[in-house]
């Protein structure tokens, strides 16, 4: 009996327009009515989870900025944090602004540049630019505010090409950080050692669960870890070439609930 799905977010849980399935909704309920937990393991924010827990109550932990914090939306509070320190977050910042990127701090809060955040499509983004009017910390320079702070869990650049990202990245791989490609043109970076695996490893341990009787879903290269460490691997059927290679089943796409449908026949 698996008793903790953990399930990433964007291509994965949420749908193209970035709203729930009915049906997965249902499916996440009944697996809570089964002492199944269901946990969000995302690269987002803490507050940008925020806007689903009213539609899905049970889910109580989330994994959250890519493994670098584990947080308890019940208790509203952090359980871990593992975190970049801020002269990195400067360089990060001052590599976007050469390469023309749009540096992205995301923590509980999530901070992006004030001018950026208009014009969101620029940077292949446009689909999360309600979000960020509505929920980022909007400030005039990236750089002035890493310095401003002690460390960030996550620090994303999103880029308006390809040839771009592979700049920029060159100039910033050497930095002892975590790094994973998204899509064609962004960049995620986390602190030494962490990973969705690692967070789960952290709530899994404080749940008193073994990983052998987790689940993980998930679509993309920053899923892979988590993927690879799970009990029972699931990929979506919108899933990247090596994450549908990696996992012991594929489901129907995030857009025809694929979640639900490996929900309904592990657990």
């Amino acid at each position: 009996m698996y008793k903790l799905v953990a399930v990433d977010m964007d291509g994965t849980l949420l749908k193209s327009d970035k709203t729930l399935h009915p049906d997965t909704i249902r499916d996440i309920e009944y697996a809570a009515s089964k002492r199944v937990d269901v946990v969000y393991c995302s690269g987002r924010a803490v507050i940008e989870i925020r806007p689903y827990l009213k539609t899905l109550p049970s889910i109580r932990y989330g994994i959250c900025c890519s493994g670098s914090v584990v947080y308890d939306f019940k208790e509203d509070k952090v359980l871990f944090s593992k975190e970049i320190m801020s002269k990195y977050a400067v360089r990060i910042s001052d590599v976007a602004k050469k390469y023309d990127g749009m540096t992205h701090f995301l923590a509980v809060d999530s901070t992006a540049r004030a001018d950026q955040v208009t014009h969101m499509d620029d940077y292949n983004m446009g689909v999360y630019q309600p979000l960020f009017e509505e929920m980022a910390k909007k400030v005039p320079d990236m750089s002035k505010e890493a310095a401003a702070r002690i460390s960030i869990p996550k620090v994303n650049i999103y880029f308006r090409t390809n040839p771009n990202r592979e700049a920029a990245f060159e100039e910033l791989k050497n930095l002892p950080l975590c790094f994973a490609t998204v899509g064609n043109t962004i960049l995620e970076m986390t602190a030494p050692g962490v990973s969705k695996a690692l967070g789960l490893q952290v709530l899994a341990n404080r749940l008193h669960i073994d990983l052998k009787d987790t689940i993980g879903i998930g679509d993309s290269d920053n899923d892979r870890e988590m993927l690879g460490t799970v009990g029972f691997p699931v990929a979506m059927g919108n899933a990247e070439p090596e994450i549908l290679s990696m996992c012991k089943m594929t489901v129907s796409d995030n857009d025809h609930n694929g979640v639900g449908e490996a929900i309904r026949k592990l657990c």
